[in-house]
């Protein structure tokens, strides 16, 4: 097994629950109003070096896993995904691919064990786990959307990022709000680098490409129990 979540293209995590595979004679319809299963995450945690003992590779994993549910289930929808957290994170490796892929009782807990403290220093501090962005030490007033943007783009860092991609990653996901157009990024882009003031510098614009992430002195960036980031296969 890998560090690697199939999922199917369901609605945003904030509408879902988790729920035990329905008895066998359960009815098919079921009352109005009621919830109904649009799919399932499958969290696998190992490394490559585990992976390669045993003779595989974590994309051939992947692989044979979408081959499986291809046969079993054609009409499923699949989205793969690989955890990466910093080198020597610790931990097991299916609890850091629960957080990175921000499993509720796994971040829950995550927030449950953070200090209350919240002292921050000069410059700019994006707090992940909390998703919240200091600036001189005072909290910003980022919207959701703001805050995913640079979050995105602060995972990826020195990775520039083209527009196409933050349209498919924030806004393509099966959610009621409707996808910009690639050049409406620039405007998001704007209102943040606005947000962030003299700091605005640390997204930086590939001309021609999309946005970049640089971090300097001013930076501090607050992982939570070394937050891994998601990458997708």
């Amino acid at each position: 097994m890998s560090n690697t979540a199939l999922l199917t293209s369901v609605a945003p995590a904030r509408h879902l629950r988790a729920v035990d595979p329905a008895p066998a004679s359960a009815p098919a319809a079921a009352p109005v109003g009621s919830t109904a299963p649009r799919g399932f995450a499958l969290y696998v945690g190992i490394d490559e070096a585990k992976a390669a003992a045993d003779g595989v590779s974590l994309s051939t994993l992947v692989e044979a896993l979408r081959r499986t549910l291809g046969e079993l289930a054609p009409h499923a929808e699949t989205y793969a995904t690989v955890a990466l957290a910093p080198t020597g994170a610790g931990g097991r490796d299916v609890d850091v691919v629960r957080l990175a892929l921000h499993e509720p009782s796994a971040v829950a807990r995550t927030k449950q064990d953070e200090p209350a403290d919240d002292h921050v220093p000069g410059g700019v501090t994006v707090d992940i786990s909390r998703k919240r962005v200091f600036i001189d030490g005072e909290s910003a007033a980022f919207t959701f959307k703001e805050f995913e943007l640079l979050q995105y783009l602060v995972l990826r860092e020195g990775r520039t990022i083209e527009r196409s991609e933050l349209v498919e990653s924030l806004w393509n996901n099966g959610g009621d709000e409707e996808a910009p157009g690639e050049r409406t990024i620039d405007v998001h882009v704007r209102r943040l680098r606005a947000k962030l003031g003299r700091y605005e510098d640390i997204v930086r614009t590939v001309r021609g490409v999309g946005y970049r992430f640089d971090r300097h002195a001013d930076v501090v960036i607050r992982y939570g129990h070394g937050t891994p980031s998601p990458d997708r296969f």
